[in-house]
């Protein structure tokens, strides 16, 4: 762990990553450990949220009692993968509103090469959560943060289910101010620019295109 990257090491997502990157773990059961993950992961990337309080009726007696403060959340999947870490945060943020950065890798050059782009508004005015299941070359996740930011963005949060010790060191120097939540960080990566031991593509495990 460092002030840039959070590694989440509580045993539930430790557990149920092991579950994961086992290439016998099927697609329907990938899909769903996917989603169970991102609800603890989520706990973290929001644990220091905005707050503020707001007067009610208990049962009892009036309070003033915490809620969360500002613009609801703006969380923005980089596509197609992140789709699987944004169904499971929308079961606990489900006010939040949605974006989508499409962006695909040249296998030739592992760069990205950006075919979507559609954001919620007024996001100077929100905390931003970017989620991509794997934080690899960090070339994709650094491009998705570069069109926040042109959009308006300036309080982004990474969220990742695995990341390599390079990914992290580029999005650290393209975006120092972006802080990084995984469950894991890596050993390296390979020559094809896959995280080592990592879990293969996790698009084509969650959605069964091996």
């Amino acid at each position: 762990m460092t002030d840039h990257c959070t590694v989440v090491n509580h045993p539930l997502v430790q557990h149920k990553l092991t579950i994961m990157r086992d290439k016998a773990t099927p697609t329907a059961v990938f899909r769903q450990l996917l989603r169970e993950i991102s609800h603890l992961l989520a706990y973290e990337v929001t644990r220091d949220l905005p707050m503020t309080t707001m007067t009610i009726d208990t049962p009892i007696q009036p309070m003033e009692a915490p809620t969360l403060d500002g613009r609801k959340l703006a969380l923005v999947s980089i596509l197609r993968a992140g789709n699987g870490l944004l169904d499971g945060m929308l079961d606990l943020i489900p006010s939040a509103r949605v974006g989508f950065v499409g962006l695909y890798r040249d296998e030739e050059t592992l760069e990205p090469v950006e075919y979507y782009f559609k954001v919620p508004a007024e996001l100077d005015t929100r905390v931003v959560i970017a989620v991509d299941p794997m934080l690899a070359t960090g070339n994709s996740s650094v491009a998705a943060i570069d069109r926040l930011k042109e959009a308006g963005a300036t309080d982004v949060r990474f969220l990742c289910l695995l990341a390599s010790p390079e990914g992290v060191a580029r999005m650290k120097e393209a975006h120092p101010d972006v802080p990084i939540t995984t469950a894991a960080l890596d050993e390296r990566l390979n020559e094809k620019g896959y995280i080592v031991p990592g879990l293969g593509d996790a698009g084509d495990r969650m959605y069964g295109t091996k």
